[in-house]
């Protein structure tokens, strides 16, 4: 039981609890209305979508936060699966039909109609801009990483949430753009070619910075010598595995957004053919006797 400790959040949002319970119970209102309509939801696809909103609230509401604010590697970690991990999962997942249908009726119309038409469909299709998309997703990255920026947002509880909640809403904003079929993606849609093009764009620059700051001989973030490190390890070990951590595992997932829009291209080009594809004539009444 004393276990259970460390699934309690470190330092309870209100802000975090209300959009992650109500996110949780949209999406299983909608399995539910999909049910009784019967259309059928594959089952690894709630599965994927509940892992990915478990893993995003478990590095912001449980002990994780703890360790992630006395931890540079954590951090790092921390910002991987807000950024990365837990975004790829929720887009892979296909959320949207099912959103869609847990969304009352009356509240669905207001969204649309102050949302999706309104201001923040507007600013949706800007960030969803090919050229600035990519821009803020690894801009984000490297802002949040400057000693001095970083240093400061360690210590001011505003700006700390804003540093996390900037990297969640963003990595969701991007991996959507990455992601999605076509398709689902209406206005904002982008060719298979450019986003290869992207993914390509955003691993490089985050190879150079996990390099640097894995390679570089020196601290650069003393903020975890002032509030203390959970666990007694170097401060250059620290730095070393954080490093890594933006380096590699950052730029493998522009691998596995490659693979995933691999499979969307040649899908849509499978179901271009089979539309181009002549009806086939039945056989039996042509059949020799």
């Amino acid at each position: 039981m004393r276990y259970l400790f460390y699934l309690l959040p470190w330092q309870f949002s209100p802000t975090a609890c209300a959009v992650f319970t109500l996110t949780l119970v949209i999406y299983v209102r909608g399995l539910l209305v999909l049910r009784r309509e019967a259309v059928r939801v594959r089952l690894w696809r709630p599965l994927v979508f509940f892992f990915g909103l478990a893993l995003n609230y478990a590095v912001l509401q449980t002990y994780f936060d703890f360790l992630a604010q006395h931890m540079f590697w954590i951090h790092r970690l921390q910002h991987l699966i807000l950024h990365h991990i837990g975004p790829v999962l929720l887009v892979l997942s296909a959320p949207v039909p099912v959103l869609r249908a847990g969304i009352p009726a009356a509240a669905w119309r207001v969204l649309r109609k102050r949302g999706v038409s309104g201001p923040i469909g507007r600013l949706w299709r800007a960030l969803q801009h090919p050229l600035i998309a990519p821009v803020l997703f690894v801009g984000l990255i490297y802002f949040w990483l400057i000693p001095s920026v970083h240093f400061t947002a360690m210590l001011d509880q505003r700006r700390y949430l804003l540093m996390n909640w900037s990297m969640l809403i963003d990595g969701i904003l991007f991996w959507w753009l990455m992601l999605a079929p076509r398709e689902a993606q209406g206005a904002c849609a982008v060719r298979y070619g450019m986003r290869f093009i992207i993914l390509t764009a955003v691993a490089l620059p985050q190879i150079a910075l996990g390099a640097y700051i894995a390679l570089t001989t020196h601290p650069l973030y003393s903020i975890y010598a002032v509030c203390g490190r959970a666990w007694a390890i170097s401060p250059m070990l620290d730095q070393q595995l954080g490093g890594l951590l933006t380096w590699i595992p950052g730029a493998m997932m522009s691998a596995v957004g490659g693979i995933v829009v691999l499979h969307h291209a040649l899908a849509e080009e499978r179901r271009a053919l089979a539309r181009a594809a002549p009806p086939q004539r039945d056989g039996s009444a042509g059949a020799p006797a």
